[in-house]
């Protein structure tokens, strides 16, 4: 196995920035500019005491630093943005281009990668937070993390051309949702799932989601897109989940995450 490339911080940092939409890393550029560049051009007090002397060395290291800084923090702001807009357009362009299609079969046309792309913007369409978690590969765990009016819900992704995704992917799914108290989960493939696994799925805050149901979500979500996660917002017959429901960490009344359950 290959070894992870070691990034720089700045790298990091571009990184980190590229995952907010394009107009917060500008605001960001301008913000650190602002505030570094107010350091840098601040006059050096003088020393009236050789106790002062360190504490002017130290005034004048951060000067420096914020005199270089106001210049490189906001370029990596601004390519983080630049990067961040770039995503949004493949994103877009994968969409509707795949949306637009009459068949399932362009599912299987895609990379793992592109796939989660695809199953995220059909959901941030639908009105919700979508937090990509940058997944381990094609054979990941949870790979989005939606939110809408306070709920999260995990999603597991295969891009699985010639087998059925099975009972274990479900389970596995279900465990993490049980870790971390999620309100649901769902499992979307661009193929099909088992009998043991719509099986276990069945009856619990669990949806999964073959390819012809992923495509379904895709044409509403271009034909009825939601602006915002609002509680309003018309969420598609298949996502909805039934309440009350069995938290898998359920005892008694009330579940491990303080809401109610089946008893």
């Amino acid at each position: 196995m290959a070894r992870k490339r070691k990034t720089s911080t700045a790298e990091d940092l571009m990184d980190l920035v590229a995952m907010l939409p394009w107009w917060a890393g500008i605001a960001l550029a301008l913000t650190s500019y602002m505030v570094l560049h107010s350091i840098a051009i601040r006059p050096l007090p003088a020393a009236q005491s050789p106790q002062q002397i360190g504490q002017l060395a130290t005034t004048a290291i951060w000067q420096g630093l914020a005199t270089g800084g106001q210049y490189i923090l906001p370029l990596i702001c601004l390519a983080g943005a630049a990067i961040s807009a770039v995503r949004k357009r493949r994103r877009s362009r994968l969409f509707e281009t795949t949306s637009a299609s009459s068949s399932a079969d362009a599912l299987n046309n895609m990379s793992w990668r592109e796939f989660e792309t695809l199953v995220g913007e059909g959901f941030r369409r639908r009105g919700y937070g979508v937090k990509e978690t940058g997944g381990g590969g094609p054979d990941g765990g949870v790979d989005l993390v939606l939110s809408k009016d306070g709920e999260k819900t995990l999603v597991q992704c295969k891009q699985w051309k010639a087998f059925k995704v099975g009972v274990s992917n479900v389970r596995e799914l279900y465990g993490v949702m049980a870790a971390i108290c999620a309100a649901a989960g769902i499992v979307v493939t661009s193929g099909k799932f088992t009998q043991e696994a719509e099986a276990f799925a069945e009856g619990r805050n669990i949806r999964l989601l073959n390819g012809n149901m992923l495509m379904r979500l895709l044409r509403e979500a271009r034909s009825h897109p939601s602006a915002s996660p609002r509680p309003k917002a018309r969420i598609p017959r298949i996502l909805r989940i039934p309440w009350p429901w069995k938290c898998p960490r359920s005892d008694g009344l009330r579940d491990s995450c303080g809401r109610v359950a089946w008893a």
